[in-house]
């Protein structure tokens, strides 16, 4: 199987015989049947998760240290005592068989020796200091030797980092404008909230607080399709173009073939920067997937795996965008420059991506992570095909995701319909209760070093048994 594949499903052959389908051909009455019992099930099962979140209801907003640790659909949050390798150990003593991996912070495995090591000997040494020490040498170097870019700078998360991107974009260019495609997430950063609702931008309406209007700076175009992308460029305001190169975060979304050298052919003509996003992607090989595909970045992101799960993000700039880049700071007035935060490129969290480019993202770590995510695309299909459900499976690297839909989507929209909140949550929360863990902000699967067959056996096992018993 290629690294970067998508494998659509034949049409299901008993759909007819159901007589109320959801949108992934599931019958809707067995599917609130499983969710009855699986919560219960859940219930039963975690009496020391449920007590703890009950207790951490007390003080902490929605029982949780971040809202969004209640996205599982479980009926309380389930209560982590331990996570090494490719497993946790909840409160209960359950070790499940974990392919969410932090949703890619922990995508080379939790707790990684190489990189725990490196933080107990930095921590003796000094957390942070404002200053720069070897680290900051030698990991601009690794980076600029894997990912092709010669310039690095450093933020806490992909979310500053692309926050910081864009206002360099805009300062080395004097344009204001941001373009990305529709259904993208490129963290927190406001200006990306901009959807595409009938063929018209919309801010979007969950973003909390925003009271500046976001169509003013941002536009949006469908992925794969290259005449929005000229017609969005034609003004010659647009700054840069941010995208992953891969939409991950709505599900898959593939490029088509030839699109990215078309869509870097038309962005270069309008005389606007290409920002890739390789948060996600990275799982494409140490180099992520534009060293992978032969794209030509001006800038490329990378988040969360980079520090083995420990905060830190980079970013960094070919030789002409970095002049341009320094020369707009040198010519602004002193004062806060907008980017930065205090406790970026602090000496643990260099110590940790240090670890993590010398020992874990090179192809010996990642051809092994590869193949085996390999085997698990290609077991799922099997199940899929055997259900005759109308879904799809892509690889990414060492990344697999499901989609409820039986021929892959080509953009943002297509990705967003086919996704279904009720079967999520009951295939999430039964696969759970089998002591498997799965993305749960849609069917995101990471294999890291430490999986191993068994794991991805029950991983495939649990995904069978789930439409099994939802006949």
């Amino acid at each position: 199987m290629k690294k970067d594949s998508t494998i659509p499903t034949a049409a299901p052959q008993a759909a007819a015989d159901s007589p109320a389908l959801t949108l992934g051909g599931i019958s809707t009455r067995a599917l609130q049947a499983l969710l009855l019992r699986e919560r219960a099930s859940y219930i039963r099962r975690n009496p020391k998760s449920q007590a703890q979140s009950a207790r951490a209801a007390e003080h902490l907003l929605f029982g949780v240290p971040l809202h969004w640790m209640n996205d599982w659909g479980t009926p309380f949050a389930l209560q982590v005592a331990s996570a090494q390798g490719a497993h946790l150990l909840d409160v209960d003593g359950h070790r499940l068989a974990d392919f969410c991996l932090g949703d890619t912070g922990a995508m080379f495995g939790h707790a990684p020796p190489v990189v725990t090591k490196a933080l107990q000997r930095q921590a003796a040494l000094g957390l942070t200091t404002m200053l720069p020490n070897d680290d900051g040498a030698v990991v601009a170097e690794l980076l600029a030797a894997r990912l092709g870019l010669p310039m690095w700078q450093f933020a806490m998360t992909a979310t500053d980092a692309n926050r910081f991107v864009l206002r360099w974009m805009r300062a080395a260019t004097g344009r204001s404008v941001l373009l990305v495609f529709n259904g993208c997430y490129h963290g927190t950063v406001e200006d990306v909230f901009v959807d595409l609702v009938d063929g018209k931008p919309v801010q979007r309406d969950s973003l909390l607080g925003q009271v500046h209007d976001l169509t003013a700076h941002t536009r949006v175009v469908e992925f794969n399709d290259l005449a929005a992308l000229e017609a969005a460029l034609a003004p010659g305001d647009v700054a840069c173009v941010l995208a992953e190169p891969v939409m991950t975060n709505i599900g898959m979304v593939l490029p088509q073939p030839g699109f990215w050298e078309q869509a870097q052919a038309l962005i270069r003509k309008h005389g606007a920067m290409l920002v890739l996003d390789e948060t996600h992607t990275i799982s494409s090989g140490p180099g992520g997937y534009a060293q992978a595909h032969g794209l030509q970045a001006d800038a490329i992101v990378v988040g969360k795996p980079l520090g083995g799960g420990m905060p830190c993000a980079a970013y960094g700039f070919t030789a002409e965008l970095a002049e341009r880049v320094v020369a707009a700071k040198r010519n602004a007035p002193p004062g806060h420059s907008g980017i930065g935060t205090t406790l970026t490129a602090n000496l643990l969290a260099m110590a940790a991506i240090r670890a993590t480019l010398t020992h874990l993202m090179t192809p010996e770590v990642f051809a092994p992570m590869q193949a085996l995510a390999g085997c698990l695309a290609s077991g799922l299909q099997a199940v899929v095909t055997r259900h005759g459900v109308p879904w799809c499976v892509t690889q990414v690297g060492a990344r697999v995701e499901f989609q409820f839909c039986a021929v892959p989507p080509v953009n943002g929209t297509e990705a967003g319909l086919a996704m279904n909140a009720e079967l999520e949550h009951a295939i999430h929360l039964y696969l759970l209760n089998r002591e498997v863990l799965i993305t749960p902000f849609h069917n995101m699967m990471l294999v890291c070093p430490d999986t191993t067959d068994a794991d991805v056996a029950r991983l495939i096992g649990a995904v069978d048994g789930f439409l099994t018993a939802c006949r």
